[in-house]
This record gives structure tokens, sequence and C-alpha cells, in this order.
């Protein structure tokens, strides 16, 4: 007793005693704070500094991917039937004629002052398109993720509560199917038997011609609820339903198999063990004590489906003429539009890649292993 008196002078009795106890244990917590704050800086740094790498070599690619497509974006524009001193006319206003190099600086220039030039078909800035067209598409992901994750969790963990089942054989069989499905082929089914068949919801559009909505937000669901039109809100949820269920199908089938996957990982540990020896029922283990545990890769699957879906709708916008930024693009390549391919492309990767990097960054605050390993 003595020697450990000696080897330990101030006891937790005597810190009140002895303030500079308290002050070295404030200075040792701040230390702590400062290092972990430290590591965190410099992970986003990191990420960011990736980033914009990633962005540059993306404007590159994207410069010469789009310079490659054959046509005249100036004939494109002026029509078949106009002369060739027209057309040289309009490349030289639009800097065409000058070499590749010294167009992909302009373009660079304008993409760090963020502007993302003109449409050549609609003579609008490149922004102001994409920005009149993102809520559109903002409404279509957010419900197709609603979708995904609400059913995505449902099948999964039934699949894991009756492991090697019948109910786990049929949602990991319906989960491979809706991966393997083709977004076009499945949104052409649902039109044919929804929407032909039995007339039960609209084929495209995001709304009736007959009502006249205000707009506010962007977002139909949104508007339709600040005008009070209850009529107008019903019909633009009829048109979100089968494009965001098609939307959906892909993160839905991703979900449940993950969801699954990290369940049984967890049920597999000590104190699912132990919760179970004290009587706790399996919907109380599985919901209480095993699913928070199990949502972390899951929440990081949903982060990354979610800025796919919002960049990567494309075919989907196209089927249901959903008037957003992917069918804009489509419409884009086909007629050539230079400008806009070159700065929609541009934004919806930023989008996806920051996107990216909040979802790696609330990782890393979960899971400090990820910014331990990068730092």
């Amino acid at each position: 007793m003595q020697a450990q008196a000696a080897d330990n002078p101030v006891s937790a009795a005597d810190a009140e005693a002895h303030p500079w106890t308290r002050d070295a244990r404030a200075c040792v917590i701040q230390c702590l704070v400062a290092r972990r704050l430290g590591a965190m800086k410099q992970y986003i740094l990191g990420r960011v500094g990736s980033m914009a790498l990633s962005l540059w070599g993306l404007s590159v690619l994207i410069f010469l991917m789009v310079h490659l497509i054959p046509g005249n974006p100036a004939r494109a524009m002026l029509g078949e039937r106009a002369t060739e001193s027209a057309v040289r006319q309009l490349e030289e206003q639009l800097g065409l004629n000058e070499p590749l190099p010294a167009q992909y600086l302009r373009f660079a220039g304008n993409v760090a002052r963020l502007q993302l030039g003109r449409s050549i078909k609609t003579n609008r800035p490149v922004r102001a398109e994409v920005a009149s067209r993102f809520p559109a598409t903002l409404e279509l992901t957010l419900a197709a993720m609603a979708f995904a994750v609400v059913f995505g969790l449902l099948f999964g963990i039934v699949a894991a509560a009756y492991r090697g089942g019948a109910p786990d054989m049929m949602g990991m069989t319906a989960s491979l199917v809706g991966v393997s499905l083709p977004i076009y082929c499945l949104g052409l089914v649902l039109i044919l038997v929804f929407s032909t068949a039995f007339d039960l919801l609209p084929s495209g559009g995001r709304y009736s011609d007959r009502f006249l909505v205000p707009t506010v937000t962007g977002l139909m669901l949104v508007d339709t609820l600040v005008a009070g039109d209850m009529a107008a809100f019903r019909d633009a949820v009829a048109h979100l339903i089968l494009p965001a269920v098609t939307l959906g199908t892909v993160p839905l089938a991703i979900i449940s198999r993950m969801t699954r996957s990290s369940l049984l990982e967890v049920l597999d540990q000590d104190y699912i063990r132990t919760a179970y020896a004290k009587g706790l029922t399996t919907p109380v283990v599985l919901l209480k004590h095993a699913l928070k545990n199990a949502l972390i890769p899951v929440i990081t699957i949903v982060g990354l489906e979610f800025g796919y879906l919002l960049g990567g709708a494309v075919l989907t916008e196209s089927i249901f003429s959903w008037p957003g930024v992917g069918r804009w693009l489509w419409l884009s390549v086909a007629a050539r539009d230079l400008p806009a391919i070159q700065g929609g492309v541009l934004f919806v990767a930023a989008l996806f890649m920051t996107i990216t990097l909040v979802v790696d960054l609330l990782y890393a605050v979960v899971d400090p292993r990820i910014r331990a390993g990068d730092a």
C-alpha cells in the first residue's frame, strides 16, 4: 500500500486539492481534441485535393470526347440548307475554328469562373438550363431513394431474420432480378402494364396539362402543397410513381442485399447471443441491438446510390419524358450542343463527387479507423 501511495501521490480524492492536476487533465483533453481535428482536417484536404484533380482530368476527357462526336455544331444549329459562309461565320463566332488547345483553355477558364457557356440550341446559359431542370431530377431521385430505402431495409431485415428460409430465398432472388433487369426494359414493362393495359397510372410527364401550378421550389409535390391544390398534388404523385419505381429498383436490390449481409455479420457477435440469453425477443434484438450497428455500411451505400441516381437518370427520364437534367443531356447529345454537353456532364460529375465526399466524411466521423488509415 505504501509503495502504491508512493507511485500515486495524488489520488482521485485529493484531485480538488491540487489545481495543477485539473490543468494537466484539461491540457491532455485539449491535445487529444486538437490531434483529432488535425487528422480530420488533413483527411478533408486530401479528399478535396483528390476531387479537384479528378474534376480536372474529367474536364479534359469530356472536352476530347465531345469533339470526337461526328457532325458540325454550327451546321446543326443553322440547318442543313445553310451556306458555307454562314457556317464559317458562326464557327468563328463560337470559336470552333480555333485549335483544340485554345478551345480547351477557354472552356477551362469559363469553368473556373463557374461559367458553363451558352447552349447552341437555345442560346441560354447552360447554368440556367441546368438550374431549371435540376429540381425535376432531384424530386425523382428523392422519391426513388425513399422507395429503395424503405423496401430495401424491410426485405433485408426479413431475409436476415429468416436466414435460409423461404423469405430469405424469395428476397434474394427478387434482389438478383432487380439488379439484373435493365432499366429501359423495366420501365417499358411498367408502362405497358399500368398505363396501357389497365390505365391506372400516367405514362410520362410530371403533371397533367389541365393543372397550372405556380413554381416556388421547382419540386412539383412541394409546389402543389404550397398552392393548396390537392388534386394537382395527387396528379403529381401519380406521375411520379412509375419513374420512381423504375429508377429505385436497382438501389433497392443493392440495399436489401447489403442489409442482409451486414445484419448476418452482426448477429454472429457475442453481445447478440447475450441479448438472446437475457430473454429478449427476435424483433427487439434485430431492431434495437443489431440494426443500428449493421446500418453503417448501408448508410454509405445509400449515399453513393443517391449520388449515382442524381446524375444517372438519363434512361428513366427519357423513357417517361421526365423534364430533368438526364433527358436534357440526351437531347443535347442528339443536337450536338457542345457547350450543353460539356457543362451538363461536368455539373453531374461534380455533383456526384461532392456527394461521395460528404459520404466519405460522414463515414470517417462514424468510423475513426477510416481517417486514421488515410492520414
